[in-house]
């Protein structure tokens, strides 16, 4: 198992990132594919016609999202955590994924970095 850590700036305030990714409408703009999420503790969540799936953990809105991701039947949670600082005008997101899978580990980063938080950096440059 490996932990992924990485910092992304994005051109928007925090509030306005958080609800991108915690509202299923907002979550389809940006990815271009139907989202199931909601900003509840708890509740399951799917993206990317299910690449994606997990339980939400807690929120702070504005701040921070803790999100369980499913790989099979793994002894340990993958644990994804977003926290949300505002820098200047735009936002610095601090991304921390635990418990990644070896086999898994250089999709899962090269995800992130270019389809995840490169969509939403695409999205608000315009």
């Amino acid at each position: 198992m490996k932990d992924f850590k990485k910092y992304f700036i994005i051109n928007t305030e925090p509030e306005i990132l958080y609800n991108a990714l915690t509202n299923a409408a907002t979550i389809q703009l940006w990815t271009g594919e139907p989202a199931i999420m909601e900003p509840v503790e708890g509740t399951e969540f799917s993206l990317w016609s299910d690449s994606i799936c997990g339980k939400n953990i807690s929120f702070e809105p504005g701040k921070k999202i803790v999100q369980e991701w499913y790989f099979g039947e793994q002894e340990e949670p993958s644990i994804v955590t977003i926290i949300l600082h505002k820098d200047k005008s735009k936002t610095s997101a601090e991304l921390r994924h635990t418990n990644i899978p070896d086999e898994d580990f250089e999709d899962i980063v090269a995800g992130w970095v270019e389809n995840y938080f490169g969509s939403l950096m695409e999205f608000y440059e315009e």
